[in-house]
């Protein structure tokens, strides 16, 4: 089950930040060179680099050197094993909640009568 992997804990860990949803959000659109991808943001490159590494170790993007510039870009199926948990989580809350409804639709017809 998914639940104990270690790289889900890193993929939900890497998109518990704003900062680094925002830069997936741009990568969405198509690869980008860090200094692109640094611009909008009001800090020192040491500490967007940190992110880049975070999403970089969680298997959500990769980046190669061209030339002298590092370019970003979103690794495809990144969020599979994210998604594929959410849908089973997604499930058996579904289930719950529908044997609740019973339940309540259950009670609720006793105390008709």
């Amino acid at each position: 089950m998914a639940k104990f992997d270690s790289n889900l804990d890193l993929c939900f860990s890497a998109l518990g930040d704003p900062t680094r949803r925002m830069i997936l959000q741009r990568l969405a659109r198509g690869a980008a060179s860090v200094s692109e991808l640094a611009k909008p943001h009001d800090m020192a490159l040491p500490s967007f680099m940190g992110h880049l590494r975070k999403l970089e170790d969680a298997g959500l993007i990769t980046s190669t050197k061209q030339g002298r510039t590092r370019v970003c870009e979103l690794t495809p199926d990144a969020f599979t094993p994210a998604r594929d948990w959410l849908s089973e989580q997604s499930t058996v809350w579904e289930g719950r909640l529908d044997r609740l409804d019973d339940y309540v639709t259950t009670l609720m017809k006793e105390r008709e009568k």
